[in-house]
């Protein structure tokens, strides 16, 4: 038996699942207080960190441990799962990480939809004055802040949405486009015929076409709808082509999704969690309440496109070592 194929599936697996392990963590330190790895390894002087002001003690230090072990406990379950199924090929595999990063992206355009109606009927209903009779004063007063309106309105759409994307497997790009110009139409049909125009109106299309923009990345992928500037690349042929994006998704494309994800969450400060971590909005107006969720937009960009970039590296290394049973062309999203 040859243990490439078991390496190489281990080594994708531990890829995707390190990048939402250390997703999760980045939630539990900055939501749940929990101290991390860095802390712990500025407790324990190692690799270079400065020593903390006040050391880790008691609960807390229990807490970083077990963050800690939990990455290595990841990745022994990897390795442990791949060799108790020798059977299943690469380009099953890759087939399995594609439709993970179907369902993000789906869960993502079924959240831009819902969350972009629901806040802009809020803010339209807001600055004309009507949301309180719906609603009542208090909780007119609730909507009218970010952190609460993220948090009881956002946030269970976002749920709801995860939950429709898992029953409606397809994928509506397609739709999302023509919202972001029915979008824009109404802003230029309320401007120039009624002459009426708010900051909502121009918050969702900015919203809609940053979620189509990025979300659709890991689709277009592996349907080989990204633009290719090459020299090269053209001009070779099935091998030649296959050992070119798995290099390149190797220290390219991986690389890349790692540096967004670990530069976007490394600290409270950082570019991802800033915004998140206040509710950041565009203005203190009656704009939309999704400026934040735009910030987390990067991070889904990167987490599709990592899952995707290892469902290419292993169809393209299933395609080198011409295993049984392989697809024609390296797909993921097809079955979405």
């Amino acid at each position: 038996m040859s243990y490439a194929p078991l390496a190489l599936r281990s080594f994708a697996l531990s890829v995707v699942g390190l990048s939402f392990l250390f997703v999760l963590n980045n939630y539990l330190i900055f939501w749940q207080d929990w101290p991390g790895v860095s802390n712990l390894f500025a407790h324990m002087g190692w690799f270079g960190f400065d020593a903390l002001r006040t050391p880790l003690s008691g609960g807390s230090l229990t807490l970083a441990w077990l963050q800690l072990a939990s990455y290595l406990v990841l990745v022994l379950a990897v390795i442990g799962f791949v060799i108790s199924t020798p059977q299943r090929l690469m380009h099953q595999e890759a087939a399995r990480l594609g439709a993970i990063a179907a369902y993000i992206v789906r869960a993502a355009f079924w959240a831009v939809l819902i969350v972009g109606i629901g806040d802009a009927i809020i803010s339209f209903l807001r600055i004309e004055g009507f949301l309180g009779a719906f609603v009542g004063a208090d909780l007119e007063k609730q909507l009218g802040i970010s952190r609460f309106r993220g948090t009881y309105v956002h946030m269970p759409l976002i749920g709801i949405a995860c939950i429709i994307a898992y029953f409606v497997r397809t994928l509506g790009f397609a739709w999302l486009a023509l919202l972001v110009v029915v979008a824009e139409l109404q802003i230029v049909i309320a401007r120039f015929v009624f002459s009426y125009e708010q900051a909502f109106m121009g918050d969702l299309v900015r919203f809609w076409y940053a979620g189509l923009f990025l979300f659709a990345s890991a689709y277009a992928l592996v349907e080989e709808g990204h633009v290719r500037v090459d020299v090269l690349y053209a001009g070779f042929g099935p091998r030649g082509k296959a050992w070119t994006n798995v290099l390149g998704c190797l220290f390219l494309g991986a690389p890349l999704c790692w540096i967004i994800i670990s530069l976007g969450m490394w600290s409270k400060a950082a570019v991802i969690n800033s915004p998140i971590l206040s509710f950041e909005v565009t203005q203190a107006g009656f704009g939309m309440f999704v400026k934040y969720l735009m910030a987390g937009f990067l991070a889904v960009f990167a987490l599709s496109m990592l899952v995707q970039f290892m469902n290419y590296f292993l169809a393209n290394a299933a395609e080198l070592r011409e295993e049984p049973g392989r697809p024609k062309r390296p797909g993921g999203l097809n079955d979405a």
